[in-house]
């Protein structure tokens, strides 16, 4: 029709393979944000992308831009070296969730922030490893029944689960450390402003940036992808509290 007016499309920085992620994932969600707000931000395909070892280690198919798929934890490693090649005159990213970041790679990543590399991560945290079939993971909450820990995890046998933003914050080369969630349409919003806003942060040469997102894992979780949400909400966000861990922007610095 001559007078129809497009109100909203795909973004162009997604591929249009289809997503291979279980039904109730959150993944789909979060990609779209990252790839929105790339695009909204004009940079086009002037971006890479680094992919991890884990239930997305296929978002080098997804991500409509060069990506590099890199050992398992080592992405912030990757990502440094790539960002210290091309300058500021490209976006370089990580995308990695908790078994990757928070355990393999936890020095990789605790590094890439204390040098203040100008990178910006993703960190999607549901809490288990997908991938390999519901593992413990280091973000597994307590009391939460894995294929590693079917009674329930521990405390006193495996520690606490780990905070990642909290811990990040107070390194002093991180510049800026939020943690979102894509549970809600308010909450997507909220994740999506952050991302962008991660991105505008090393575009500007800043330092180093992380988004945590809380995420769902209904296959592993064992639950529905609406049960999923609801334990989410009730379980991850009262011990992964959401916001603003560390803005140096906003501080002035």
């Amino acid at each position: 029709m001559a007078d129809s007016q497009v109100v909203f499309e795909k973004t162009k920085l997604l591929t249009d393979k289809q997503f291979h992620y279980c039904p109730g994932c959150n993944h789909g969600i979060i990609h779209r944000l990252v790839a929105e707000s790339i695009e909204e931000m004009g940079l086009g395909r002037n971006v890479i992308g680094v992919a991890p070892v884990g239930c997305s280690v296929f978002a080098y198919d997804y991500f409509n831009c060069d990506m590099y798929e890199a050992a398992h934890g080592r992405a912030p490693a990757v990502a440094t070296g790539a960002k210290r090649v091309v300058g500021d005159d490209r976006l370089v990213f990580t995308y990695q969730g908790d078994g990757d970041l928070a355990s393999i790679g936890t020095a990789e990543i605790v590094h890439a922030a204390h040098r203040g590399e100008k990178i910006c991560t993703i960190f999607v945290n549901n809490a288990i490893y997908g991938m390999t079939g519901g593992q413990m993971a280091p973000t597994t909450l307590v009391g939460q029944r894995t294929t590693t820990s079917p009674y329930g995890r521990d405390e006193a046998w495996c520690g606490a689960p780990i905070r990642m933003s909290e811990m990040l914050s107070v390194v002093p080369g991180s510049y800026y450390i939020e943690r979102c969630a894509v549970n809600t349409n308010a909450n997507i919003i909220k994740t999506k402003k952050a991302i962008k806003k991660a991105f505008e942060y090393e575009k500007a040469g800043k330092g180093f940036c992380m988004i945590e997102v809380l995420s769902t894992c209904p296959t592993n979780w064992g639950l529905s992808p609406v049960e999923a949400m609801k334990w989410l909400e009730e379980n991850m966000i009262p011990y992964y509290p959401l916001g603003v861990y560390k803005d140096k922007g906003a501080e002035g610095k």
